[in-house]
């Protein structure tokens, strides 16, 4: 039997998650079903709508410091298959929107790539740290 599971994660800009998305070609819905293995489902503020037949709840942390965790079942490894291991890929997408939005609040360029091994590669230049 497989059951919905949180990581630990701190999502705190719903926008740099919701780009995040976008460029991995998903959604994030607001107040949705997230479904789980064997059609359970549980409602949650946000959820990041998969191609598979499980998604992903986006709900605030219990710490209620503004955070945001992310909840899934991943059994049989559909969830995996999408956004990566331990949500790697979504992570890392998230990350460099986060950075992203936040260089041009500075008024940074930037440059991106994508290395050999899947890492991105960002330079910030200009603009005052």
């Amino acid at each position: 039997m497989s059951h919905f599971t949180t990581i630990q994660t701190q999502i705190r800009d719903l926008e740099a998650l919701s780009d995040a998305c976008v460029e991995m070609n998903l959604r994030l819905l607001p107040n949705a079903n997230c479904r789980g293995y064997a059609g359970t489902v549980r409602k949650a503020p946000h959820i990041i709508q998969l191609k598979g037949p499980y998604d992903i709840a986006v709900e605030p942390a219990p710490e209620n410091d503004g955070s945001y965790g992310l909840t899934t079942d991943w059994w049989d490894g559909h969830v995996a298959k999408e956004v990566g291991i331990g949500y790697g890929r979504l992570l890392q997408s998230y990350g460099v929107h986060k950075t992203l939005r936040e260089a041009r609040s500075c008024g940074l360029r930037h440059t991106r790539r994508v290395e050999a091994d899947g890492s991105i590669l960002l330079t910030l230049e200009g603009g005052a740290l």
